[in-house]
């Protein structure tokens, strides 16, 4: 029986401010709003952009001076609110039997730095695991967090996803990782306003013969927006240039007949795999290198 799962993409507003309270509601009410569009769309999956709640300003973080960078200042921040928008977001899922990836921050306990993570709740409203980003900035790893240890796979109706976040898409090994634990599609949450970062995750579905979810704040549509890569490297869906929030729409059929779908998930993912096997190790001829000449016709 084909595999098939409807995914939703958003670009949602993100604050950078974590202390102020009222931004956080403010963003986490247009989550929900949107994860309503989402059913309304008979989505499976909804997915939200890194820190959807919030992501916090490096500056606005630091305990320092004004315009001076050091160790973020986690004390002013609401945790008790952040943990009520992310309540409220996991109570709709259930509510609309909606699947939902977001991202925020997510407390450890003192004196360790949060994680910048990627939660993902069932469409029966739980928690069922959370990502931890693994490949950090400069400035995350040095002022403002603690650096996951692991990747993250969930299934959904028999498709698997992977997670990563953001600034790891300049990282080769996290997306080879997920290709070699058979995911069928990559959820990419990203913070920036960068064409060569869409580019480089739209090579990803090139390259492993997967989907990628591509989700970036509304604030930064204008330069790529939210959208679906299908295996092969097509932008299947992508959402409006204007700044607004929005959702991309686009079915993941592993049964698909589009052709660079199907040449790419039947045929150009195994053969790579025979190939990254050791398929050539014994087809290479061997012996004595200096019988041959390499520089002449």
């Amino acid at each position: 029986m084909a595999r098939t799962l409807r995914l939703a993409v958003a670009q949602s507003t993100v604050p950078e401010d974590p202390t102020d309270a009222e931004a956080l509601r403010a963003s986490g009410a247009e989550v929900r709003g949107l994860m309503r569009e989402a059913a309304a769309a008979r989505a499976r999956l909804v997915q939200f952009p890194e820190g959807a709640i919030t992501y916090p300003s490096k500056h606005v973080m630091s305990s320092g001076p004004p315009g001076t960078l050091s160790a973020s200042d986690w004390s002013r921040v609401p945790w008790d609110v952040l943990r009520e928008e992310a309540a409220s977001i996991a109570d709709l899922a259930g509510e609309l039997g909606l699947w939902v990836a977001f991202g925020s921050i997510h407390p450890l306990t003192s004196p360790n730095r949060p994680h910048n993570s990627l939660y993902v709740v069932s469409d029966r409203g739980r928690l069922v695991t959370r990502y931890d980003k693994r490949y950090l900035s400069n400035t995350e790893v040095s002022f403002m967090y603690s650096p996951g240890s692991s990747p993250v796979v969930f299934e959904i109706d028999g498709i698997r996803f992977g997670c990563a976040l953001c600034i790891e898409a300049e990282f080769p090994e996290v997306f080879a990782e997920y290709e070699r634990l058979n995911v069928d599609c990559v959820l990419l949450s990203v913070m920036v306003d960068d064409a060569a970062r869409a580019l480089v995750a739209q090579a990803y579905g090139r390259l492993y013969g997967y989907w990628l979810g591509y989700s970036v704040p509304a604030q930064f549509s204008a330069t790529v927006p939210s959208g679906i890569v299908a295996p092969g490297g097509r932008w299947l869906a992508s959402c409006a240039r204007d700044g607004r929030p929005a959702l991309a729409v686009a079915d993941l059929d592993l049964a698909a007949t589009d052709a660079d779908i199907d040449v790419s998930v039947r045929l150009a993912r195994p053969w790579r795999r025979l190939a990254r096997a050791g398929l050539y190790d014994d087809r290479r001829v061997l012996g004595d290198p200096r019988s041959e000449t390499r520089t002449a016709f």
